[in-house]
């Protein structure tokens, strides 16, 4: 068949896809090498798309309550349920709450109804944990939401400043580009606490304290002042400076200072101000753990403020580069997706409330910014919001404080919910759940880091009774009386409109605007190539405020918490590089599940000690809002008292590992964007009386006991188990069949098979005091013929044991790459690469390779 172009599901990177189905729910992916993004280049979670496209866990018919119900029906009732909550309460006693992975047209519908129709602006975007901070911090210093840079700066820049992001993991195209420019001479700066596998490959990492970013990056822009590096002739141009900028600057901005307040070594601080001294063309990339602060939006203009100073902005590779992390994150905030923002970059001043009235004839327009997502579940808690529509998120999961969350969700007297899977942590306190189109069966746009537009095309028919969410949104529109606002029948429809709307009375004053695409026919939208709206931004020095100058913006570093006594530790959140969000798609794919299997905490190994925490034990990580079991793994790369837990792992997947339970709802005051990296916080271990695995063909009911989490394996499922009491319980889990079993009282071990017409269906291994078996082999096993000897956990005679699995595109185990490392006297990622393929797909494992490459040469050295 012929291959489909379309775009990536995951990050804002907005990869080009070839997508070609070789089955009806079959998917073969490649990257797009015409595609601008990523040139061919795809992450491992874009080369396995195709395992997450199966209809398994999907919903895909209309519920109301738990009854099977008409689409006639479920939009009957969430039409009349906020009809009369807007007639007995007023508008604000509704809101939606949406996310990045709508496409743009989704999200225009969803935005006119609530700011133009229903008349209120209670409608917030999960980016709002994740960009809002870009977004204020953009806005402040040049007068609109604008990121200025492009992929093509990185390759000419000679310096990269990465701040707060594993780039490595969790943007490894945009890495792969930053390696290439490194390789040929560039530099690379890492900010960061934590020593993550991007760190590893920089030139110079700064482990700063967190929440300190604002004392580093004053202290280098009082450092070219100091040194002549300031570029006056821009900044009497393009720049407007407060009377009092340099002086606040300058206050506490000395190398000393400096030092102390991030609590990194001077002589470092001072190599990281003479390589950005150095290096004129310089680009900064960030993104959430300068975003994700209680002073984010302050980190975002200290950063621009050095960019805007030294004029390292509007040229080629020199720009300061928010990298957002959804993958319509930008399209979203060009619809007006936050809260804060009304559509087509404008905001809520009487002339844009004005102007977007007229444009959509709205009757009843929002005239002030709604409730962001903080505030917003706040208000449902406390009834002032009664009805709420969520839609492609999971807020029960994501959500600081995501216990107060769900007790709100509980409250709330109606809750819909739109989304692509059956049952999640969000859906089982909804009212009405409607089935939502996946990626392969959507149609539309996307906007990416850099600006740039692409299709979003289907590739697969929509299952079951599943609908696009502009499609679901529209229907209630027209239910709710307002059928001619709402007269749209394809996609293409929706974006001629929210394209006419950009360029509406646009004299120039916003740069976002898409002119050309204003009458774009029908034809030419399924046919649309990429393209990036703004082109140059800022190449002219010219910005999008009244005097056409940018600002800088006074950001002054606050005094850090100190440890608490009850909460002596600060812990930090993020992602983990094969997993996405909360797994509903990645946790579908046999082989992104296995590089990080469950949920750990990071703690250092001197922290450990002093802490009684065992390497591979359980541990109870606790703040004032909640608490929650991780597996412990020690971490030199983690600064002593401070911990790091992954955010996907939600009920459906784990008895432990909520991370949404843990962090404070306190937020940015300018961009309402909550803190979700440094949280007051305690461990304690957690002592289990024993430990095992199950592994089964099919489904299995989560193991009600202290520990199991559920992965997914080729055939099957894999738990890993830990508990007390009795682990005999675990055996009403296991399928009927033939069971054969193997025990040994002395260490307290347990091996159970269930074979089903002599294949193994099922395995149970639990202990107490003795080894359990690699999983590796016997995953292999389900549903191949067995014999007792299953129970050993692994074949007769010697076998190759590849160890953890390093490189995931090409299914590489760490002890193999060791192996030949060793063994071909491998020197180089390259050398191994040819080797093995390991690292020449998305290149997100070859800092790990490099790692090994180097404790080889160490070892060698040594011997």
């Amino acid at each position: 068949m012929e291959s489909i172009r379309t775009t990536c599901a995951y990050c804002g990177v907005g990869c080009g896809i070839l997508a070609t189905r070789t089955g009806a729910r079959a998917v073969e992916i490649k990257g797009d090498p015409e595609h601008p993004a990523n040139h061919g280049r795809l992450c491992s979670k874009g080369t396995h798309l195709g395992e997450t496209v199966g209809l398994e866990g999907r919903l895909l018919h209309p519920m109301i309550g738990k009854r099977q119900a008409s689409w006639d029906k479920a939009l009957d009732l969430v039409a009349k349920r906020f009809r009369q909550t807007i007639a007995e309460h007023g508008p604000d006693s509704v809101a939606f709450y949406v996310s990045g992975q709508l496409l743009t047209e989704d999200y225009y519908v969803a935005n006119k109804l609530m700011k133009g129709f229903i008349g209120s602006a209670n409608i917030d975007t999960n980016s709002r944990l994740c960009m809002s901070s870009a977004v204020a911090g953009h806005t402040r210093a040049f007068g609109e939401d604008v990121v200025p840079a492009s992929y093509d700066d990185l390759d000419t820049a000679d310096l990269f400043v990465l701040v707060g992001s594993n780039t490595a993991w969790c943007h490894p195209v945009v890495y792969q580009r930053i390696r290439a420019r490194c390789d040929a001479g560039a530099k690379l700066v890492v900010i960061d606490p934590r020593r993550t596998e991007t760190a590893d490959e920089a030139d110079l990492h700064l482990p700063i304290r967190p929440g300190s970013d604002v004392a580093l990056m004053n202290g280098l822009l009082a450092h070219c002042r100091d040194n002549g590096l300031i570029d006056e002739t821009y900044l009497a141009r393009s720049v407007s400076v407060p009377d009092d900028f340099w002086d606040k600057v300058g206050e506490g901005s000395d190398l000393w200072s400096v030092a102390r307040a991030c609590d990194l070594p001077p002589a470092d601080l001072r190599r990281f101000f003479e390589l950005f001294a150095a290096h004129p063309r310089t680009v900064t990339l960030f993104s959430q753990g300068v975003n994700q602060s209680l002073r984010g939006t302050d980190q975002v203009n200290a950063i621009l403020n050095v960019h805007l100073a030294t004029g390292r902005i509007g040229k080629p590779g020199a720009s300061p580069f928010s990298i957002t992390g959804q993958p319509n994150a930008m399209g979203g905030r060009e619809v007006g997706g936050l809260a804060s923002t009304l559509a087509a970059h404008m905001d809520f001043a009487p002339e844009n409330v004005a102007r977007v009235g007229r444009f959509w004839a709205a009757p009843t327009m929002a005239c002030k910014p709604g409730l962001k997502a903080v505030d917003l579940f706040r208000a449902v808690g406390e009834g002032r919001i009664k009805a709420l529509w969520v839609m492609a998120t999971n807020p029960a999961v994501s959500m600081p404080d995501a216990g107060r969350v769900r007790d709100a969700l509980a409250a709330c007297p109606f809750v819909v919910v739109s989304d692509v899977i059956a049952e999640t942590d969000t859906s089982k306190f909804a009212h009405v759940r409607l089935p939502a189109a996946a990626w392969g069966e959507k149609d539309g746009t996307v906007t990416n880091s850099e600006r740039r537009i692409s299709r979003q095309r289907a590739i697969l028919d929509l299952p079951g009774e599943a609908k696009p969410d502009w499609w679901i949104v529209t229907q209630v529109a027209r239910r709710m009386g307002w059928r001619t606002a709402f007269p749209y029948d394809r996609p293409a429809e929706i974006f001629r409109e929210h394209a006419r709307l950009s360029t509406y009375q646009n004299d120039g004053a916003r740069l976002f605007e898409l002119r050309g695409q204003a009458a774009i026919g029908n034809q030419a939208y399924d046919a649309l190539e990429p393209f990036r709206w703004g082109g140059e931004a800022f190449a002219e020095g010219r910005f999008p405020t009244a005097d056409g100058k940018a600002r800088l913006v006074p950001a002054r570093q606050v005094a850090l918490q100190e440890p608490l006594p009850k909460w002596p530790m600060t812990l930090n959140t993020g992602r983990y590089r094969d997993h996405w969000h909360t797994m509903t798609r990645t946790g579908l794919s046999p082989k992104l599940a296995r590089h990080r299997d469950e949920p750990l905490v990071e703690v250092h190994p001197d922290d450990a000690a002093e802490l009684g925490l065992a390497d591979r034990g359980l541990a109870r990580v606790s703040t004032p809002q909640g608490d929650s079991v991780f597996r412990v793994t020690l971490s030199t790369g983690q600064r002593r008292g401070e911990l790091f837990t992954p955010i996907h792992w939600t009920d459906q997947q784990s008895t432990g590992g909520r991370t949404g339970l843990l962090p404070r709802p306190l937020v940015d005051p300018h961009s309402g964007q909550p803190g979700f990296k440094a949280t007051p916080a305690a461990i304690a271990p957690v002592a289990a009386a024993w430990r095992g695995f199950l592994l089964a063909a099919g489904e299995v009911k989560q193991p009600d006991c202290l520990w199991a989490t559920r992965v997914r394996v080729a055939g099957g499922v894999l738990y890993e188990l830990a508990g007390e009491g009795d682990p005999a319980q675990l055996d009403a889990l296991l399928p009927k069949g033939e069971r054969i079993e193997a025990l040994d009282r002395a260490r307290g071990s347990r091996r159970l098979a269930v074979l089903k017409d002599g294949k193994l269906a099922a395995a149970l291994f639990v202990t107490r005091e003795g080894l359990l078996p690699s999983r590796e082999w016997l995953i292999a096993q389900i549903g191949e013929a067995a014999s007792p000897a299953v129970l050993a956990g692994a074949p007769p005679g010697a076998r190759e044991d590849r160890g953890p699995i390093v490189c995931l595109c090409f299914d590489v185990g760490l002890k193999t790459i060791v192996q030949a490392v060793a063994s071909q006297q491998l020197t180089s990622v390259e050398a191994v690469g040819a080797a093995l393929s390991a690292g020449t797909n998305c290149g997100s494992c070859r800092p790990a390779i490099r790692r090994l490459i180097e404790q080889n040469r160490s070892a060698a050295n040594a011997g």
